[in-house]
């Protein structure tokens, strides 16, 4: 298993768009993939359980990836939300 710390920096934060991309992109690995914040811990593959973290910009959370092509997933899914989801601020 790998993990990675990282920033909500888009300004609506992980809101249904940016849940639904995240959660589209988690599903095309093998992996499982946890999304952590605010003390809570989601499937990264489920848009609903991405957005009961609520997690609004600035919010830090944590992706744990395991299985066979978790660093292959982690790297993709950084790079989603470093770049804001592809989406225009």
């Amino acid at each position: 298993m790998i993990s990675k710390q990282l920033i909500i920096i888009n300004k609506l934060g992980l809101h249904a768009r940016a849940a639904a991309k995240l959660a589209t992109l988690a599903n095309e690995f093998d992996c499982s993939i946890v999304v952590k914040a605010n003390s809570k811990s989601v499937d990264g593959k489920s848009v609903m359980a991405l957005m009961l973290l609520a997690a609004a910009k600035g919010t830090e959370i944590i992706i744990e990836c395991n299985g066979i092509d978790e660093a292959f997933a982690l790297e993709k899914i950084c790079i989603l939300i470093n770049n804001y989801f592809d989406e225009e601020e």
